[in-house]
C-alpha cells in the first residue's frame, strides 16, 4: 500500500496512461480525514499516490482543506516527495495564461490555516527560507521544458485565503509586493511537508492575469477552467517524465529537515502528543519514553 511520490491536483491526474496496479485506499489519520480516497498505482516502476486536494468534485474551499490530514497521509503511506499541481493567476505579463511556473518561494497571505503540526505540548522551528525542494524543483523544470512546455524557473507564489478572488486593489498591491503568482492552496501544504520531513514541488499552472491587466478580461471561474483542462495533459507529461527522472534515495536537507528543530523537554511533551505525532517526530522522540499525561 505504500508509495514513494505523491501528486496533490485537481481529479483526472490519476487517469494517467501507463499507469498501472491501480487502487484506491482510505487513509485514516490522527488530524480527521484527507481530502479525498487516494489512488495508488505504478508508473515506469514508481509507485504514485494521487490526491484530489479539493475533493472529487471539488467540493472543499481553500480554507476548508485539512491540510494536516493530506499531508500526514502521504507520511504515512511512504511518501519522500510530493509534486503539487494548480491553477495560479500570474502577476507579471510574461508568464501568460497557459504558462508554467515552478515556485521557489512563497508569501503566506493567508489567515484562517493551521500550518503546523505541532502544538498541544510540543514546539518546534523548522526552517522555511527556502520552501521548495532545490533538487525536486529542478527536476520538474527540466520536465515541463523537455516536454515543451512554455515554463518559468523560480519566482514567489503568494497564498491567499479566498475563496473570493482578488479585489482590483488587492490584486495592484500585490504587483507592488514583487510577487510572481497568486494562488489559495500552496504554502500551507509545503510547510506541512518541510515538517514531515518531505521533499515538496510544485507545477504552478497560469490561467489569468487576475485583475490587474487593463487589456485582458478579468479573472472568471469560466477562463480558468478552461485553461486549466488545456493544460491537464501537460501536467501530466511533467509528471510522468519527472518520475523517469528523479533518483530513488535523497541526499537534500528535506529529509532531516526536523533535526534539531524540536524545543520542548521531552519528559514534558504529553504523552497524548506524542503518540498522534509518533510519525513526525519518531526519530528523534520516541514515544516508549513517559511524557506529561
Amino acid at each position: 500500500m505504500n508509495a514513494d511520490i505523491g501528486i496533490i491536483g485537481g481529479s483526472g491526474l490519476y487517469e494517467m496512461e501507463g499507469l498501472t496496479n491501480v487502487k484506491e485506499v482510505k487513509i485514516k489519520t490522527p488530524f480527521g480525514d484527507p481530502s479525498d480516497k487516494f489512488i495508488l498505482g505504478t508508473l515506469s516502476g514508481r509507485r504514485l499516490a494521487f490526491l484530489p486536494r479539493h475533493g472529487k468534485g471539488h467540493r472543499i474551499l481553500p480554507t476548508e482543506i485539512n491540510f494536516r490530514a493530506n499531508i500526514y497521509a502521504m507520511k504515512k503511506l511512504g511518501v519522500e516527495r510530493i509534486i503539487s499541481v494548480s491553477a495560479v493567476g500570474s502577476m507579471r505579463e510574461e508568464i501568460e495564461p497557459g504558462h508554467i511556473m515552478i515556485p521557489s518561494q512563497f508569501y503566506d497571505h493567508t489567515k484562517k490555516r493551521i500550518s503546523t503540526f505541532f502544538g498541544d505540548g510540543i514546539v518546534a522551528h523548522v526552517g522555511m527560507a527556502d520552501p521548495v525542494c532545490n533538487g525536486l524543483a529542478e527536476h520538474l523544470y527540466r520536465s515541463s521544458i523537455s516536454v515543451g512546455a512554455k515554463t518559468h524557473n523560480g519566482g514567489i507564489y503568494l497564498c491567499m485565503e479566498g475563496p473570493q478572488f482578488s479585489t482590483r486593489g488587492e490584486s495592484l498591491i500585490y504587483r507592488k509586493w514583487g510577487v510572481d503568482v497568486i494562488g489559495m492552496t500552496n504554502v500551507t501544504e509545503a510547510k506541512l511537508a518541510r515538517e514531515a520531513e518531505i521533499c515538496y514541488a510544485a507545477i504552478a499552472l497560469s490561467t489569468d492575469y487576475d485583475c490587474w491587466h487593463v487589456s485582458e478580461d478579468d479573472v472568471t471561474v469560466e477562463a480558468v477552467i478552461q485553461i486549466i483542462k488545456q493544460n491537464v495533459d501537460t501536467a501530466k507529461r511533467i509528471i510522468r517524465d519527472a518520475v523517469l527522472n528523479i533518483p530513488k534515495g535523497r541526499d537534500c536537507h528535506c529529509k532531516d529537515a526536523l533535526a534539531n528543530t524540536i524545543m520542548t523537554d521531552p519528559k514534558l511533551i504529553p504523552l497524548k502528543t506524542k503518540k498522534r505525532l509518533e510519525l513526525i517526530i519518531g526519530k528523534y522522540i520516541k514515544t516508549s519514553k513517559k511524557g506529561k499525561k
